[in-house]
């Protein structure tokens, strides 16, 4: 039971408060003055019953009183058109914040659309510089392919003037060989012909000396034979050891030739090795560069790409939020329209309900019936002059 009257006490009071607070509603406030008129009209009334019942001498003092009341009631029109104004004035205001606030979120609607336009154009720039960067990257790498390609264009005609410069120094050691083999063929007929007249001569000789020694019949004779055969004896000799000095300088200088052309062969060699390990180096070095600068081309394509991409989807992100958002706020607005709107009908419908019990009571409280109808006109009229 004590729970039940602390919650009786606590809805009492809940109640009380509650009226408390629309007892603070202009409107409320305008319809206790309309009952304080209806009250004072019935005392007015009243009083001019009694006063017709009153001696003459009174009657001054009832116009007196007559012109007071009328000078209340005309002060508590003016003081209920004034409230009225105010009430006018405040639903004009909230009105105006209330368009003022549409307007402001349909300008920042506009500003947002504004943005998003912008982000996506700048999107777009941002694309075509991309597509511009890849065009000049695609130009350098074909100019750096010509470079390339006119680097091996530059060895190969290198190897091709090397290789065309030892055929030229082939043919000039050929040439030498066969003039060396020209002038040795000439040499040995001129030999041959050398050897050719002394065997002649000696055969003359020979001759000449058996003709002597077949005619030389005296000591003399025979000396001068024996001069003769010693002196041929001699030119033999000679002749032995010129053919021999002249076959150890053949010999030699075949020799020697045969060693100049072994040497000349091997250093051609030794060069065309050397000159062939240099280009395939180069070759190697210029594969091995273009393939680093390829590798390196990829990954800075592969990372641009990736780096577009993130951009992409982090534009795409952001956009798909700033919509999200939107949405929300248009929720929120709308929701937040429906709640001010049935804020408002709840409060004229309390407004209403009281203005009701504050007529049942009037009525309760003895108050003529006409007082109470021209209060609830007045209050109606109120309601439908009303914005």
């Amino acid at each position: 039971e004590l729970e039940e009257e602390a919650q009786e006490r606590a809805q009492y009071l809940l109640q009380r408060a509650s009226r408390m607070r629309m007892e603070q509603e202009d409107e409320i406030k305008e319809f206790n003055e309309l009952i304080l008129g209806a009250k004072c009209h019935m005392i007015r009334d009243t009083q001019i019953l009694e006063k017709q019942l009153i001696t003459k001498e009174l009657e001054e003092e009832e116009k007196r009183l007559a012109k007071m009341m009328e000078v209340e009631r005309k002060k508590a029109n003016e003081m209920q058109e004034e409230l009225e104004c105010r009430r006018k004035q405040e639903l004009i205001r909230g009105r105006q914040e209330l368009v003022k606030q549409m307007e402001q979120n349909a300008e920042e609607q506009a500003m947002r659309a504004e943005q998003r336009d912008q982000e996506a154009q700048e999107l777009l720039e941002y694309l075509e510089q991309l597509k511009m960067e890849d065009l000049k990257d695609l130009e350098r790498r074909q100019e750096q392919q010509k470079k390339i390609q006119a680097e091996i264009k530059r060895i190969n005609d290198e190897n091709q003037r090397r290789k065309e410069e030892q055929q030229e120094q082939e043919r000039m050691a050929d040439e030498r060989v066969l003039e060396y083999q020209r002038q040795k063929m000439e040499r040995e007929a001129e030999f041959e012909a050398e050897q050719e007249r002394i065997r002649r001569e000696k055969e003359k000789e020979t001759a000449r000396l058996r003709a002597m020694q077949e005619r030389a019949q005296d000591h003399q004779a025979e000396q001068d034979a024996l001069r003769a055969k010693r002196s041929q004896e001699a030119a033999e000799r000679e002749w032995r050891r010129k053919e021999k000095e002249a076959t150890q300088r053949k010999a030699e200088m075949e020799q020697m030739l045969k060693r100049s052309r072994l040497e000349q062969i091997a250093q051609r060699e030794h060069s065309m090795a050397v000159q062939v390990q240099q280009d395939r180096h180069e070759f190697e070095r210029i594969l091995r560069a273009q393939q680093e600068q390829m590798e390196k081309e990829k990954a800075e394509e592969a990372r641009r790409t990736g780096l577009q991409l993130a951009h992409a989807n982090d534009v795409r992100r952001q956009m798909w939020e700033r919509q999200q958002q939107l949405a929300q706020e248009r929720v929120a607005a709308f929701e937040e329209c429906q709640r001010l709107e049935e804020e408002a009908r709840q409060r004229s419908q309390r407004i209403a309900q009281l203005k009701q019990q504050k007529i049942q009571e009037l009525r309760a409280s003895g108050i003529p019936e006409k007082y109470c109808a021209q209060v609830e006109r007045r209050a109606l009229s109120q309601a439908s002059a009303a914005p």
